[in-house]
């Protein structure tokens, strides 16, 4: 019924979707490393979420920065034509990925006032960070084949990184101390349990490697049987060494830009 949304996907580029890359994993292999998964992660996260650190968010209304309303409009744009790209060549399952999700979180975070759900999207997303970064340093453009496709790609995958650093200038949209790791948990948690479950269950069916569930990317040094393991392993040393390399980029770059308004 939704062919439709994958029906456009070339398979004929490796490890990108069909018959062998879904058969890559046995099906006891995925139970059994999806259960194991899923039975550590629960728990992680209930304990992240009993121990999650408040917020501290300054709702007050206020003038919004040019900035913030260009960065808007750019980010707009850019999933806008993004998302014509995905109908134009009937691969709309593609905006699964978790780029594209933060992509739209981002778009969220820079339209909407600031408030405690703003502040809760803002560290969620923080801990997204790994997928620009990964894009970014492993492109994979050979099923991109549209004009203007390819610089798309880079485009939005650099503008994923500029968008929370910008944000942190702000003053509104504020982080956990360096030595908390519970918001770091809870997010962790969650981007498992999408892969695991939603990116997976929707890939498997459909035979299209949704964020490489099904299969390894042809340049993922660790490519075998027992890539997703390792992956979730590097993972969790990923996504919060880049959330608190954010944070802390971004305090510093604040505190620099202060101390310049003050001097002029």
């Amino acid at each position: 019924m939704l062919e439709w949304a994958y029906q456009g996907v070339n398979v004929t580029v490796p490890r990108n979707g069909g018959s062998e890359c879904a058969d890559f994993l046995s099906v006891r292999t995925r139970t059994v490393e999806t259960v194991v998964v899923l039975v550590l992660t629960v728990p992680a996260i209930l304990w992240g979420l009993k121990n999650l650190s408040p917020l501290n968010v300054d709702c007050r209304e206020r003038r919004e920065p040019p900035g913030k309303r260009i960065l808007l409009v750019m980010m707009c744009l850019i999933w806008g034509i993004e998302i014509g790209f995905k109908f134009s060549s009937r691969t709309v399952i593609f905006l699964l990925n978790p780029c594209h999700i933060t992509t739209a979180l981002q778009i969220y975070l820079l339209a909407a006032r600031p408030s405690k759900l703003v502040a809760v999207i803002f560290r969620f997303h923080l801990n997204c960070m790994n997928g620009a970064i990964l894009a970014l340093a492993f492109p994979e453009l050979d099923a991109l084949n549209l004009p203007f496709e390819t610089w798309l790609y880079w485009i939005q995958h650099t503008m994923m990184m500029v968008i929370p650093l910008y944000l942190l200038q702000l003053g509104v949209y504020e982080t956990e101390r360096l030595t908390d790791f519970t918001w770091c948990t809870v997010s962790f948690g969650v981007l498992l349990i999408y892969h695991f479950v939603v990116l997976q269950g929707i890939g498997i069916p459909a035979q299209v490697n949704l964020n490489h569930m099904l299969c390894p990317a042809l340049r993922d040094p660790f490519g075998g049987p027992w890539y997703r393991p390792i992956a979730v392993v590097h993972q969790a040393i990923l996504c919060p060494a880049l959330n608190k390399g954010f944070a802390f980029l971004g305090s510093a770059l604040a505190v620099s830009w202060a101390d310049k308004k003050r001097d002029q």
